[in-house]
């Protein structure tokens, strides 16, 4: 991870610009942006001047124009890219989103038996999320698993939710049947 420090409006513009980008061709107008973090177009294109100095967006100027993240800003949000990796679907209240997938799902409070929680963070925009919200997340690619539960929060900068998991299956578990004493 890259020791270079952003401002929190900084990482806010940034994370969100990573997260609308679907592939490296791909190019994010600064509107996008600005509704997904809730800003003026002004101030997103302020930010982006800051970043662009920085070497972590690239301009791309015309009708069709916009900005894309470089190598440098997935390095320095500690992020791969997605489309590296296979897609891990999201659906809200039984309702698959289109344009996200998870990133990481990082489990807490695990030894509680009252209470699991889960920290998930997407690809795409959180904004649509709101607490109370059913989510499933899954299944994921190597074992299957697929996480549900509602959420508490939505942290926009840091494009997480987090989950109180309700429950979490495998493809393994699916496949076999459970007996009745169980």
């Amino acid at each position: 991870m890259s020791t270079l420090q952003l401002s929190s409006s900084q990482k806010r513009v940034l994370t969100s610009l990573v997260s609308l980008t679907d592939d490296e061709e791909s190019v994010v107008c600064g509107r996008e942006i600005a509704e997904t973090v809730d800003r003026n177009p002004g101030t997103v294109r302020n930010r982006m001047q800051s970043l662009r100095s920085l070497g972590l967006v690239e301009g791309v100027a015309g009708p069709e124009g916009g900005y894309k993240p470089t190598e440098k800003a997935y390095d320095v949000l500690d992020l791969e890219r997605v489309h590296d990796t296979d897609p891990v679907p999201v659906e809200r209240d039984g309702t698959a989103l289109d344009g996200v997938t998870v990133r990481e799902i990082d489990l807490s409070s695990v030894n509680n038996p009252e209470l699991c929680r889960a920290e998930v963070v997407l690809h795409g925009s959180v904004r649509p999320f709101e607490g109370g919200d059913r989510v499933t997340v899954g299944p994921t690619p190597a074992s299957g698993l697929r996480l549900s539960g509602v959420v508490d929060a939505a942290d926009i900068d840091g494009n997480t939710l987090m989950i109180r998991v309700e429950s979490m299956t495998t493809a393994a578990e699916a496949a076999v049947p459970r007996s009745a004493s169980d």
